[in-house]
């Protein structure tokens, strides 16, 4: 099943370590056929307040996603993100094609 992480920054800071950082993700990813799926892009507020930037990236699976995350290449630069922006970042399953929203009511 796909897996997605996700992540919510905001206070991003475009100098020199990000710049770095946006250079190197792609071949973090490569190895664990992560793809960008959502990268920032024009956004429509239609309720509340949302003042970050999204970002979603999908794995074949959880391991996937997990394996990437925790890579030596990934965690290598993964300081260059968090000394220049403010964010949560989530790994999670994706739905079975053809799930329902009351699918959540049976589940385990």
């Amino acid at each position: 099943m796909t897996a997605y992480a996700i992540a919510r920054l905001s206070n991003v800071r475009m100098g020199a370590e990000i710049k770095a950082y946006l250079a190197g993700i792609d071949d973090t990813l490569r190895p664990f056929e992560g793809q960008f799926v959502i990268h920032g892009g024009k956004r429509t507020v239609v309720e509340g307040q949302w003042n970050e930037d999204v970002i979603a990236i999908a794995f074949p699976d959880l391991d996937h996603a997990r394996s990437w995350y925790e890579s030596s290449a990934y965690q290598r630069l993964l300081p260059l993100r968090t000394r220049n922006s403010v964010g949560d970042v989530i790994l999670i399953d994706g739905v079975s094609p053809g799930h329902q929203a009351t699918d959540i009511l049976t589940a385990a």
